[in-house]
């Protein structure tokens, strides 16, 4: 324990020693002072602590030189007059102390108590900034303008006297500051100091006497300390219109308010592309990462000099929150779509409750994107308990279009589309087939639910085909070509499916996929006559062909195709049938 004292007490002596040898320069800024300058010079040498003393006179035109040089100051000369502030800068940089101490030339009762009482506190240790306070007549510019404006933008501020011009500082910590060139001087360096974290004390000096300044010079005064404040207090963030990370965080949520816009755009409006919606969220998106970057950058900067200011800290939750809070909209909205998405072999789809946003990843067939649903089931308009309204997206989710038809219980109902535009998103069904799908009036059915409610269901799907000339050459053309595909519709795709490619005079004019057991045969017809039964085999790779007329038919059915239908069976109706309009039988 004695030992854990006396360690103590020896690193006390080494800091004290250390702290005594500190050397302190006193620098002196002077606008014709003749009057007064000599004065403050031999107070501030006859300082126990002051090693040097630098006059700095700032363009005068009475004896101010002359007289400060014959005071024993170093004096350095300004040609003209270019203010206090950069008077100060002149002596700081020229200093050689350890500590400045800044004492205006025109204190008419300066006391060297009075300089070393503002020395003493950094020499001790106690603090690296003294500001002073000391009675006088009047203080105008402080109590009109200083102090309201530091209780606004810097309410953590409260000395009695924050512009008393006489002030010492540790040239390590000045040399971190920025000097005003005019009167703000004082005012930036103690919000310097206040917001890089430095200690200030304010120490009493007692009372001092100058001249009394006229309103001119106080007007003058109170413009360039007002300045100053607002300045600080923009580079500080501590005016969130004007200041650049108040610029930040309003282009931020820009950003991320064009990218929410972006989202919701692509599901709730209908009159314009989802292609300009989703470029919509991608710029902004690349907006609001941009600026977040700059504000993360300028943010962190701005913490790391007010330290734990709680101000700070309570006027950055001021600022930022628009932004958090247009962030999280951002980040629900999209957590919300990944929790809804749905991936199927060669599509993506993403199903919030409002719709369905199709992104297929092969759009030889398709479009690229696409919005669908949800689906309102409503009853049929009278007389058309055979046809079903529904709108093409529909119709391109259940893979049908409206030549196509469905056959149910030997009961056949065509497809139609919406009698309005506003209808798009209802389907008009017979009450006769709502019993046989399970179906009331009002169900709401997803556009990735939408197959599941027609599952297992027969249908008749038309592939309008216009030959033209077979190679170019053909003396007997085929015209206006149909194939209907008997398919049965499955909700999802499979594998293990086939491919079937039609030929005709060996020109390839049709490939399509379905499910087909190799148990099984498929009938194929001309104009609803069967001209040829398929049988499978269990080859990768079957070939059927047929003459009818004057062309040659080849269907070849091959293995690895994937499929959301099954291919009618013999026992089910007719696999591929050929309709040929204005067909010439005389040309068989």
């Amino acid at each position: 324990m004695s030992l854990l004292i006396l360690i103590l007490i020896f690193s006390l002596l080494i800091k004290s020693k250390k702290n005594n040898n500190l050397t302190v320069t006193v620098v002196i800024p002077a606008y014709n002072e003749e009057t007064s300058v000599a004065h403050v010079v031999k107070t501030a040498l006859s300082c126990k602590y002051v090693n040097e003393v630098i006059v700095v006179d700032d363009g005068s035109s009475d004896k101010t030189y002359d007289i400060a040089t014959s005071a024993g100051a170093n004096v350095i000369r300004h040609e003209t007059n270019i203010g206090k502030g950069s008077a100060l800068n002149t002596g700081f940089k020229n200093s050689k102390g350890d500590i400045i101490v800044f004492v205006d030339g025109d204190l008419l009762n300066l006391t060297k108590k009075q300089i070393e009482v503002m020395i003493e506190p950094i020499i001790k240790g106690k603090t690296d900034i003294t500001k002073t306070k000391f009675k006088r007549e009047a203080g105008r510019v402080t109590e009109l303008t200083a102090k309201p404006l530091l209780d606004f933008f810097f309410p953590e501020i409260n000395f009695d006297q924050p512009l008393s011009g006489q002030f010492a500082a540790k040239k390590s910590i000045l040399n971190k500051m920025k000097f005003e060139k005019d009167y703000g001087v004082d005012a930036g360096i103690v919000l310097d100091a206040d917001v890089l974290g430095f200690r200030i004390k304010e120490v009493d000096i007692g009372r001092i006497e100058h001249e009394m300044s006229n309103l001119e010079d106080l007007n003058k005064m109170a413009t360039e300390v007002v300045r100053t404040i607002v300045d600080r207090a923009i580079e500080y963030g501590r005016i969130t219109m004007l200041d650049s990370l108040g610029k930040y965080i309003r282009m931020g949520v820009l950003g991320l308010s064009l990218a929410s816009l972006g989202i919701f755009g692509v599901f709730f409006i209908r009159f314009l592309s989802p292609i300009f919606w989703l470029g919509l969220f991608v710029v902004g998106l690349v907006v609001a990462i941009y600026y977040i970057f700059k504000l993360v950058k300028r943010s962190i900067n701005t913490l790391s000099y007010e330290k734990s200011n709680f101000q700070t800290i309570k006027s950055f939750f001021y600022m930022h929150s628009p932004m958090l809070v247009s962030g999280f909209i951002l980040l629900a909205m999209v957590f919300t779509l990944f929790g809804a998405i749905e991936v199927e072999d060669n599509q993506i789809s993403i199903e919030p409750n409002s719709g369905n946003l199709i992104i297929w990843q092969n759009s030889e067939n398709n479009t690229t994107i696409d919005v669908r649903g949800p689906y309102t089931i409503d009853g049929a308009i009278e007389g058309e308990e055979s046809i079903i309204r529904i709108s093409q997206e529909a119709l391109d989710t259940l893979g049908l279009t409206y030549e196509d038809k469905i056959i149910l219980t030997n009961e056949s109902y065509n497809f139609a589309g919406p009698r309005t535009g506003g209808e798009n998103n209802i389907i008009r069904i017979s009450s006769n087939l709502r019993n046989k799908l399970s179906l009331n009036i009002g169900d709401v059915i997803q556009d990735s639910n939408l197959r599941k409610q027609f599952v297992g269901i027969y249908a008749l799907h038309y592939s309008n085909i216009n030959m033209g000339l077979v190679n170019g050459v053909s003396k007997y053309p085929i015209e206006n070509l149909i194939i209907k595909e008997g398919i049965i519709l499955q909700p999802t795709k499979m594998n293990n499916a086939k491919l079937v490619e039609v030929f005709i005079n060996n020109q390839s004019i049709f490939t399509t996929s379905g499910i087909m057991d190799n148990k099984s045969s498929y009938l194929v017809a001309i104009n609803n006559t069967v001209v040829n039964k398929i049988i499978l085999t269990n080859e990768s790779e079957t070939v059927s062909e047929f003459v009818y007329g004057k062309n040659i038919y080849k269907i070849v059915i091959r293995d690895n195709a994937n499929s959301n239908v099954i291919f009618a069976d013999n026992n089910t109706g007719k696999f591929l049938n050929f309709e040929i309009f204005n067909y010439d039988s005389k040309l068989e």
